[in-house]
């Protein structure tokens, strides 16, 4: 049985990401639930929680392309190509970036990693299926802490290049 969500609401939840939103003016939703730390999928256990297509819940990802850190944004339904990721943003190689540097570069801890509010702004790519969404969920700033946007909106706060880099 899916938790449910413990509210909804249109003000900052004091995370650097949902205060770079408010800052910004743009319209959004916070979506917390109660994190279960046994879950096998941060995103998945989203997804349950708030009763949405895992297709518009994306994660947060940071890989290193070509030695510079890289943020992938991709639905939680899917993977990220790394090869895709690195041709979006013109290099030759990507891995996943070190857990504890991400951490370190983006202010965030595993799991609760979100594309905006980060310490150190890095070079951003979203899934191009984002698109397609009126509405997409990404990490507050926090584990069971979501933020519900317009792509378009992500995507400009972050300077996000949409493209193709998840895997089904």
């Amino acid at each position: 049985m899916a938790k449910k969500p413990k509210k909804q609401q249109q003000q900052s939840a004091g995370t650097p990401a949902t205060v770079a939103l408010t800052a910004a003016g743009v319209e959004f939703t916070v979506h917390a639930y109660d994190h279960d730390p046994g879950h096998p999928s941060y995103g998945e256990e989203a997804a349950e929680a708030m009763g949405v297509s895992p297709d518009r819940v994306f994660k947060t990802l940071v890989a290193d392309v070509d030695g510079a850190l890289t943020v992938a944004v991709v639905p939680v339904a899917g993977s990220l190509d790394l090869k895709a990721l690195a041709s979006a943003v013109g290099g030759k190689r990507a891995a996943m970036a070190d857990p504890t540097l991400a951490e370190r570069t983006t202010g965030y801890v595993r799991g609760g990693i979100s594309p905006l509010g980060q310490r150190k702004k890095l070079p951003t790519v979203l899934d191009a299926s984002a698109s397609a969404h009126p509405t997409i969920c990404v990490s507050a700033g926090r584990r069971g802490l979501e933020v519900e946007l317009a792509p378009t909106d992500l995507a400009g706060l972050t300077g996000a290049v949409l493209s193709p880099i998840a895997r089904a």
